[in-house]
């Protein structure tokens, strides 16, 4: 199979941690989106979620493991270049699905995402990297920043809430294990770090390490709705490792599946997408 990205697109992606990646998903693959997204707004799964508070106010809303349930985007999973790309940012034999995300943001919402890193949410460990890809042009002023080289950091930061609040999980100290600290303010703070930001066309997207720090940097609104479709992806040998107890709702959509501490990221739930 023919490789998909030039050597600077991969070694801009090791280097910072995330990357532009323009024009790779042509009409046919956003399009097919927009339809899995009217399917999965009008039939949520339980994990559906609207993160603002206010009720009478536009909405920022999300849902999760939906791959299976919507036709499109199980389409997409399997047969867009997503998975070959990944394989080639991630030097990957193998690459396994770890979840879909799907966000919608209604015209005018003011809730937007709070700055965090994908990888202390869930009970995963291993080489990652996450798909962004909006479904509409993006202005940078309201799409999400990256912090340039935070995956380089080699720290773990508590999960935030991206509920209105942006409240924490647990407290900083060791969990499992592990050193968790809170996440700095990188609003209070913006002259401290180097910002990767861009604006997009349809098509294209950005690919980010599941350890870079990412969120909302601008206050403005969007003057119409917003579609994003996520997808993180895992090369071989990545595990389920337990983290706190803030993963045990999602931990435990696994155990029902079958899925213990310690095993491979592969099977039912975690589908192989591409090997080599």
């Amino acid at each position: 199979m023919n490789q998909i990205l030039e050597k600077s697109l991969i070694d801009e992606y090791n280097q910072n941690g995330a990357v532009l990646i323009k024009g790779k998903f042509d009409h046919y693959w956003i399009n097919k989106l927009k339809e899995g997204f009217k399917k999965a707004k009008s039939n949520p799964s339980p994990r559906f979620v609207n993160h603002t508070k206010d009720k009478n106010s536009p909405s920022y809303y999300e849902d999760f493991w939906t791959w299976n349930l919507i036709p499109e985007f199980n389409d997409f999973v399997f047969n867009s270049p997503t998975p070959k790309i990944a394989s080639e940012l991630l030097n990957a034999k193998e690459i396994n699905l770890v979840m879909d995300n799907w966000f919608y943001r209604e015209a005018g919402s003011k809730s937007k995402p709070p700055f965090h890193h994908d990888i202390s949410y869930f009970d995963f460990e291993g080489s990652m990297c996450v798909l962004w890809l909006p479904l509409e042009p993006v202005k940078k002023e309201e799409g999400i920043a990256w912090v340039k080289g935070s995956h380089l950091w080699n720290k773990l930061f508590l999960r935030t809430r991206f509920n209105d609040g942006h409240m924490v999980d647990g407290k900083a100290g060791i969990v499992n294990g592990k050193k968790y600290e809170d996440t700095p303010d990188i609003l209070k703070n913006k002259n401290d770090y180097e910002f990767l930001e861009w604006d997009l066309e349809v098509g294209d997207c950005v690919y980010f390490d599941i350890r870079t720090l990412h969120g909302g940097l601008h206050e403005s609104s969007p003057k119409s709705d917003i579609h994003r479709f996520t997808l993180r992806m895992a090369k071989e040998q990545s595990k389920i490792e337990y983290r706190g107890d803030w993963a045990r709702d999602e931990r435990a959509i696994m155990e029902q599946n079958g899925y213990k501490n310690g095993d491979d990221l592969a099977g039912k739930m975690f589908p192989t997408l591409f090997k080599n």
